[in-house]
């Protein structure tokens, strides 16, 4: 197995020839795939869910203060 903190300057994958890094950092393949793109993906979804969840908390409060 190689070793995951090596990186690949002068070897070519499968895919290709190795992507050039980005000023936020190397760029990094998963499985194929592009692990920077899915890290959007997720920050979009954790961003959804916990406003979500706060307005569900918001939600309560105002329920709850029609009851006084």
């Amino acid at each position: 197995m190689a070793d995951p903190t090596a990186t690949a300057t002068t070897a070519t994958s499968a895919a290709g020839p190795a992507a050039p890094d980005t000023a936020a950092g190397p760029k990094t393949m998963d499985a194929g795939k592009w692990a920077n793109k899915r890290i959007y993906l997720r920050l979009v979804i954790y961003t959804v869910g916990c406003h979500a969840f706060a307005g569900f908390i918001i939600l309560l409060f105002q329920l709850g203060s029609r009851n006084k």
